[in-house]
This record gives C-alpha cells, structure tokens and sequence, in this order.
C-alpha cells in the first residue's frame, strides 16, 4: 500500500490546475459516493487529481484499479485500511478494471459512512445497471469531451463564459456580440473541428489523430471486452462495423442489408451498435424525443465528435457531415435531441433545427414553431437564423 500512498502523491502534486472543466465545479466533494463516467481521453483521471489538490493532502488517496497491486488485494481491504489511518476522501480510476467494483463499492459506502469515494469509469459502463445496483447511493455524472469554449480556454487562454440555449436562441446578437470582443470565432473553429474535442492535443498535435484512433481501438479491444464480456469474433465484428458507418455519415441505416454487410444477425447488429454508442463513438440517432429505444432500430447514425470523423476517414469528410455532428454533439451534453419528421433535429421535444451553409434557406422549417436554421461561415444571427459556432459555448 505504500507504493500506492507514493503515486498519489506525486500524481497529485503533479497535476496541472490552469484550467479546470466546467464539471469540476458541480462536483461536491462532500458527497459521499459520485460516479463520473466518459468516454477515454476526456480529462476524467484530470478532473480526479485536481479535485484530491483543494483537499487536505493527509485526509486523500488516488488510485488507480488498473494497478497491479488490486491484484493481490481488494478495494475494501484498501478501504478499511484508508477509514484506520484517518482517511477521507478516496478517489477511484477506472472502476470497470476491477471485477468486483459494484459490490465492493456498496460494501464500501455501508461499512465506511467516514469515507468520501468518488470513482470515474467508461462512458460504456451502466452503473446503475451492475450486479448491485449504486442507483440510491451514487450521485453519477457525465464528462464530455471539450466544447469549443473549453478549447478555446485551455489552448489560447481565452476565458469566457457558458451560454444558456435560451440566450442563443432569444439573444444571440448580445451574445454573439460580447464574444466578438474577444475572440474571431472562425480563426480558430475549423482547428477545433479536427483536433479540440479531446484535452490531449494539449500534448502535441502531430500525432493526434493516430492517437484517437488507438484510443478507440482499446475501447473496442479492451474496454468492450471487460465490461460486456463479448467475444474476439464480435470485436471483428464492432470494427468492421464502424468502418461501415465512418465511411457514409449521416448513416441512414438499412439494418437488414447492414447486418449481412457485417455477417451478424439483426438483434446482435443494434446490439454492437448500442456498445458503441455507449461507449462514444458512434452517436445513435432516434425519433423518440423521450430517449433512445435500442430495439428499434435508429433514424440515423453520426460519429460521435467532428475528431472521430476527421481520425476515421480525413480524406472524405463531408462539411455538411460536420455541421451537423457538431451540432448534435455539443447540445447532446445538456439536452435531449431527436430526429423530427421534417428538419435535422428536434430538442427538448420543442425545437426545431436545420442545419447548413451561409446560403441554406428555411424553406425545410416553414410553419414550425420554435424553428431555426443554424448556419455556418457567419458571426452573426438574426431572427431565428443561428451561427454554427455559438452552439459551442453551451458548456
């Protein structure tokens, strides 16, 4: 354990804490159980060490379950000791490396109400749904990767401040108008497209995108695996899968002619694609503006994040693709989108969007309320007419 006690001390002392994640402080370390899960690369591991920085350096333990020492011995035991010695606070990674996690954190949060346990897992990982349900006890939140905000924070030290839907929709010019004070949006938006998601390119961008596309590999080979149990047969089967859908996004899916294309039967095709959209990769599309029905199958299939569209098939990415991903990633976050009977999308069963260039007309959303067309390559808005990359300073 001494081993241990030694890496989380010099992770912790070594963690940069210039910028912060907009979930940092929505987090309470009072809590005495929170979940965050993401998808790899987002910043949780990050978000874990900088929290442990603002708490007594006597009272906090991090750690990692992927460490071999969680071999020989069990989270409760380290527990038990931690709550012996004064402990506090205990902060977990990657919760879905070790077998027994359910179990032994509910036994944890029973027998140790002195202890403080916050634990980061994949985005793929249904916490509520293990062995043991944490649902009445753990407090589960969500880390996204960057909005164009944070990018823009975290790269160019230009600090602004969330904005509420509401405000773009109703307010945008006053919006848009304090934000020109400080940055020309367009000089910076085209980098984030391809390589601002994901708080590693802070790291070099050279090798940014080869990178993604092993991060997505291990999701697949390893994360996948340990969490649903699937066979090698079925990771062939998820690749061979996303290969598929990164080559025609928007996908509009045939699921019956797509489950030939990958050799698997219906039920174990929106199956895989469940996997990967859990795991945020792919980004399941669904008419129900209530939430996604997995055994329906969806409207449309979208990468996950403009990164992943430009890591999986730089050569043909379509800017009307991208426009849209865009969109629907970043209102994701804070909101429920669907796809409408006519227009792109439909948010919190109220709004109506479509999605285009600076010529795109509203002929598509005539005589709906509440309807707005989101165009890209302007500043500025007016009426209901909405700039592209203002829809990134929603978190």
């Amino acid at each position: 354990m001494e081993n241990l006690i030694n890496i989380s001390k010099k992770r912790i002392e070594g963690v940069p804490t210039r910028f912060n994640r907009f979930l940092k402080d929505k987090i309470d370390t009072n809590q005495r159980l929170i979940g965050i899960k993401g998808a790899r690369g987002t910043g949780k591991t990050t978000l874990l060490l900088q929290l442990l920085k603002e708490l007594p350096a006597n009272k906090v333990l991090f750690a990692s379950l992927d460490n071999l020492w969680f071999s020989n011995s069990t989270l409760v035991s380290l527990a038990e000791v931690f709550a012996r010695t004064g402990g506090k606070y205990l902060y977990l990674d990657e919760v879905h490396k070790y077998a027994n996690w359910s179990q032994e954190l509910k036994n944890i949060y029973d027998a140790y109400p002195e202890i403080n346990v916050v634990f980061t897992s994949s985005s793929a990982l249904d916490i509520n749904k293990g062995k043991y349900d944490l649902s009445r006890r753990a407090l589960i939140f969500e880390l996204p990767g960057l909005s164009f905000r944070e990018f823009l924070e975290l790269k160019y030290k230009i600090k602004t401040e969330p904005v509420t839907l509401e405000n773009i929709l109703f307010n945008n010019h006053t919006v848009v108008t304090n934000i020109l004070k400080q940055l020309k949006p367009y000089e910076f938006f085209a980098e984030y497209l391809s390589l601002g998601y994901y708080p590693y390119f802070a790291e070099g961008t050279a090798y940014f995108h080869q990178r993604l596309r092993e991060t997505i590999n291990l999701v697949i080979e390893t994360d996948l695996p340990a969490i649903f149990h699937i066979d090698y047969n079925s990771i062939l089967k998820i690749k061979k899968l996303l290969v598929l859908i990164s080559e025609i996004t928007p996908y509009i899916p045939n699921v019956k002619k797509l489950s030939v294309q990958v050799g698997t039967t219906r039920d174990s095709l929106l199956k895989f694609l469940q996997l990967l959209h859990n795991a945020h990769i792919v980004r399941w599309l669904g008419s129900d503006a209530f939430g996604i029905n997995f055994l329906n199958k969806p409207e449309k299939l979208y990468l996950e994040n403009t990164n992943i569209s430009y890591a999986l098939n730089k050569s043909k990415v379509d800017v009307g693709t991208i426009r849209e991903t865009f969109f629907l990633n970043q209102l994701s976050v804070n909101h429920r989108v669907s796809y409408p009977k006519k227009a792109d999308f439909f948010v919190d069963n109220k709004y109506t969007f479509e999605i285009g260039g600076k010529n795109k007309s509203k002929k598509q959303i005539e005589g709906i309320d509440n309807s707005f067309v989101v165009k890209d390559d302007i500043e500025y808005g007016h009426g209901n007419i909405i700039p592209l990359w203002l829809f990134g300073f929603l978190y």
